[in-house]
């Protein structure tokens, strides 16, 4: 039999001591990841590749981001929806308003025509004239441009937060550098290009895409989504309600009798669903629509003041007629009993694309004010207490260690 020696009473207290502070030291900081890599997954579709805008043939992102002193925190995204002359051979196109206070250039013709012809750029509220004059010019110098009248689109949310769009920090260079740039690889997320500065439920948010590819059996098409986000809400995570477990919601103050925060931003948000599926620009329209729904799930309202807009488009090469012709172009069209995957598609993608953009955007700060990257510690427990992540996916914590304040789930629902 083995005699234990008891251990000197000042050990037992360091032990103590010890294990108090470990207990007591902070979680582990997460670091900005993609949604799937936390292990959360949307919906029941598969992604492309990427999981991105780009998984669908011939389109091109790129981003310039625009950092100066302590007061300019903005930039621009490009988005190139097809190779070649989109002057000589417009993509069918359509844009859905879901609710219209938004400084969207361009808006009308492509409505009128169903038909892009430019590029499209995503910046700040009082850079779209700016960046509108910045896609003529660069489109002007393409192979095979002559003296045309031309339509660029161009959409825009406010990051007047922390970015001081009244010195109109845009300028052509930014939006030629930009369009250079667009690649077919992966997209960066988060406080990139035209998300450097802007806002999603009060946290940082910013540029998020992801996409679905149908099986062959509906289709085998492919939609991307891509946004920029700057709206409220109370955020939720694939039905887990993550706002009010964390406490930062809109109407908080007011339900809970504090003094209103007049400085947060609740509006908006702009998407941009490409598909290489052989759409006309009404079926764009429709498939436009059901971004709104992906929205929704998020924990979005659509306030007053927000500009949400839905730029669609297809790739399909058949589609892109030739602006002049001298007998009638025939192109293919899905009947209208094929949309229904797609719409389930769009609806996935948007939803994830926007928890994309939440967990990839990091702190943002100048001398207007600062954005805080989304707790995504904090996040992470919730959505392991719910059962939508498994015990310790995604992060260097483990449920319940380090120390939190966030609710429960079964607290939430009580």
């Amino acid at each position: 039999m083995t005699n234990r020696v008891p251990l000197p009473s000042t050990w037992l207290g360091l032990f103590s001591l010890l294990a108090v502070l470990i207990n007591a030291l902070p979680a582990a900081a997460v670091e900005p990841a993609r949604a799937r890599d936390f292990g959360l997954t949307v919906g029941v579709f598969p992604t492309g590749p990427l999981n991105a805008i780009t998984d669908v043939a011939g389109v091109l992102v790129g981003h310039t981001t625009v950092s100066e002193g302590d007061s300019i925190r903005t930039g621009v995204t490009a988005i190139v929806p097809a190779p070649g002359n989109l002057y000589t051979h417009p993509v069918p196109a359509w844009i859905h308003t879901a609710n219209g206070y938004g400084k969207l250039i361009g808006e009308t013709q492509v409505r009128e025509f169903g038909e892009l012809e430019t590029p499209i750029l995503l910046t700040c509220t009082l850079c779209v004239w700016r960046a509108a004059q910045g896609l003529v010019e660069w489109s002007y110098r393409q192979p095979g441009m002559g003296e045309h009248t031309i339509n660029p689109v161009v959409g825009e949310t406010n990051d007047g937060r922390v970015n001081d769009m009244w010195r109109y920090p845009i300028g052509p260079e930014h939006v030629s550098a930009a369009l250079d740039a667009a690649s077919a690889g992966p997209v960066a997320e988060g406080s990139v290009g035209a998300g450097h500065g802007t806002q999603a439920f009060g946290w940082k948010g910013g540029i998020g895409t992801s996409s679905r590819r149908l099986p062959a059996s509906l289709g085998g098409f492919t939609v991307g989504v891509l946004v920029q986000t700057n709206f409220g809400g109370m955020l939720t995570i694939d039905g887990v309600p993550v706002g009010r477990a964390l406490g930062q919601y809109t109407f908080r103050e007011a339900l809970e009798a504090e003094p209103a925060d007049a400085d947060r931003e609740d509006g908006s948000i702009m998407f941009v669903v490409a598909t290489d599926a052989p759409l006309s620009a009404r079926n764009l329209d429709r498939l436009a629509q059901r971004a709104i729904l992906g929205l929704a799930r998020t924990g979005s309202f659509i306030h007053n003041g927000s500009g949400d807009y839905v730029i669609a488009f297809s790739t399909h090469p058949e589609l892109r007629r030739p602006r002049t012709a001298p007998a009638a172009v025939v192109t293919p069209e899905l009947v209208n009993e094929s949309m229904s995957p797609l719409f389930a598609a769009t609806v996935e993608a948007t939803e994830e694309a926007i928890y994309n953009a939440l967990f990839m955007a990091t702190t943002v700060s100048g001398r207007r004010g600062t954005l805080e990257a989304i707790p995504r510690d904090r996040v992470l427990e919730l959505l392991r207490q719910s059962g939508r992540i498994q015990s310790g996916n995604g992060s260097t914590i483990e449920s319940g260690s380090g120390t939190s304040n966030a609710l429960s789930v079964s607290e939430i629902r009580q």
